[in-house]
């Protein structure tokens, strides 16, 4: 995994750095679980299945240790170019970190889906060690919880199982503990104070998708994708940045459904969206936001290189 070049970076001794990672089904809670150790949003969130489309990192800076969480799409059943490359990406992450956590939500019955990725994983926990993490304790009553612990057991064998819910901190501090004692000492990978090594017009595209995820019909969510072709602080302006992006979905309908009627829909997905990403720019924000068709872009390589996949 590429690092920053402050690989040489004095650390106290006895200091750990490396690399963790979430895997899990579509929608088990991983980035809400990511944002909850960073301690700022980093990954987007959704209700929709199949948010995360990135392997998303994390940094969590702590006096002993420097623990950097790697963000995965949820592993599926792939219906399209797209979804085989997402599910690449899970397993080229997993072979490449120290420590893997294993996410399952207490709220619902250990499945088909878990138990697929509970066989892959158990081909590498060998060399790399396993934590299963059950998410969303606070949606489950507490003997829920003791029976998704009791279920995972006979799933894989883990290196350790930790119940925790991202929403209100329960033991958010314990699976990180669980984390840094399986990796190796070493110093700083990245400078203190970062919290992610993605690029600036990454998290804006994903901030503007979030926003557009928000309330429409269950089969839009996977056509869409956000590029930004433009972004920059205005000129003579070192209070305001300009930034020009497409939201691009893959037939003429799913526009409609995006503009709402007399493009309302896009005001309120571009409010929202500035909002997000005035606060994680620290400035304020003009956002040109257009649709656009990209017929089948899920299908078409061409296109996914073009959109970044």
């Amino acid at each position: 995994m590429s690092i920053s070049d402050n690989e040489s970076m004095i650390s106290p001794e006895g200091h750990r750095s490396g690399f963790a990672c979430f895997v899990g089904r579509p929608n088990a809670g991983k980035s809400t679980l990511t944002n909850a150790l960073v301690g700022s949003k980093v990954a987007i969130t959704s209700d929709k299945p199949q948010t995360t489309r990135h392997a998303i990192r994390g940094i969590v800076h702590r006096d002993d240790a420097q623990l950097v969480i790697v963000d995965t799409p949820g592993l599926h059943r792939p219906r399209t170019l797209l979804g085989q490359r997402l599910n690449d990406v899970v397993r080229e992450t997993w072979a490449e970190v120290d420590v893997i956590g294993l996410c399952v939500p207490a709220n619902e019955k250990v499945g088909p889906g878990d138990k697929f990725i509970a066989n892959e994983l158990s081909k590498v926990a060998k060399r790399t060690p396993v934590i299963g993490v059950v998410t969303k304790t606070d949606l489950a009553k507490p003997e829920q919880v003791a029976e998704q612990l009791v279920a995972l057991q006979d799933v894989m064998e883990f290196a350790e199982l930790v119940p925790v819910s991202a929403v209100d901190g329960f033991q958010v501090n314990t699976l990180a503990d669980l984390f840094v004692a399986r990796l190796p000492e070493g110093p700083q990978l990245y400078p203190g104070g970062e919290l992610t090594d993605e690029p600036e017009a990454t998290l804006v595209a994903e901030l503007i998708r979030e926003a557009a995820l928000d309330g429409v019909r269950d089969e839009l969510p996977h056509s869409i994708a956000v590029a930004v072709e433009e972004m920059g602080p205005r000129e003579g302006r070192d209070d305001l940045v300009d930034i020009y992006a497409f939201l691009y979905v893959e037939r003429s309908s799913q526009k409609g459904i995006v503009l709402g009627h007399h493009g309302e829909r896009l005001k309120k997905v571009g409010a929202e969206a500035r909002r997000h990403i005035e606060a994680l720019l620290g400035s304020k924000v003009y956002l040109n936001l257009h649709i656009k068709v990209a017929k089948d872009w899920q299908r078409d390589p061409k296109q996914l290189r073009r959109l970044g996949f």
